[in-house]
């Protein structure tokens, strides 16, 4: 096996489920060659399949992130497709946005969280980007969400990004951009403080936690758009709702909340 393993790493290979045809007109290779490497690709596969995300299952072959089964059975929250939902009017009262809403629902010992830890805690870096181009196709055909311009994902602290290596929302924010077909601004908008774990706060410690924590380096970045602004998870809407105060304080700007889940109780 530590032959194929090699080769493997010598000669960049597709990945399941794309052609030699294909893979030829993208990269420019000889078919003959993309042929035995597509045949070893299929080989290492068979005897080390990817897991499932969700529910630690041995994906398929053509399977990524999520298996087929999780990604019919996993409980999608559908709120993009009422503008009164659930998530919308968390924020009711608060805070004046067009449009809120979350693809999955959560709730703790689920395999929705499962999917959020390995995102957050895991490195699994993919799982945003899954998710996002997931949700990304469902928001680009509905009126509330197909005018927004510019996504903005909430963003870390500089000293918790250095330790974590990495924003788990913007990947998320990305993978809805390949869909949405609009731009992703990951530097406008910084965490100026650290906060504390928001773990275990309630609605009004989570608030006082994240206020006047955010600002805007450039306005004129987000003037006069519609802000797409999104997140992993949705608990009280602390965080967004702060977020939203900063953008929503520049000229002409309007912003939309999209979040990978809500939690619900």
């Amino acid at each position: 096996m530590f032959w194929v393993i090699c080769a493997l790493k010598q000669n960049p290979i597709a990945k399941p489920g794309i052609s030699a045809g294909a893979a030829e007109n993208k990269h420019g290779t000889e078919p003959k060659r993309m042929r035995s490497l597509n045949r070893l690709n299929d080989f290492f596969y068979l005897f080390f399949p990817g897991i499932c995300m969700a529910c630690n299952s041995p994906l398929q072959h053509g399977e990524q992130v999520i298996c087929t089964s999780c990604g019919y059975y996993l409980p999608l929250h559908n709120s993009h497709l009422n503008a009164d939902n659930a998530v919308s009017r968390l924020f009711w009262g608060r805070i004046d946005l067009v449009s809120a809403a979350a693809y999955y629902s959560f709730q703790k010992g689920s395999h929705v969280q499962r999917l959020m830890h390995q995102l957050k805690y895991k490195g699994r870096k993919e799982v945003g980007t899954e998710i996002g181009k997931r949700f990304g196709a469902e928001l680009k055909q509905t009126q509330l969400f197909r005018q927004a311009e510019l996504i903005i994902p909430v963003p870390l602290h500089a000293r918790k990004l250095k330790k974590r290596g990495y924003n788990q929302s913007d990947f998320f924010a990305h993978g809805l951009s390949s869909k949405m077909g609009i731009g992703v601004d990951s530097v406008s908008l910084v965490r100026e403080t650290i906060t504390e774990t928001q773990t275990r706060k309630s609605r009004f410690e989570r608030w006082k936690n994240v206020e006047s924590k955010f600002r805007l380096i450039d306005d004129t970045a987000v003037r006069g758009k519609h802000i797409l602004l999104v997140d992993d998870v949705v608990t009280t809407g602390a965080t967004l709702e702060a977020c939203a105060r900063v953008l929503l304080g520049t000229e002409g700007t309007k912003v939309s909340i999209a979040a990978m889940a809500v939690a619900v109780y």
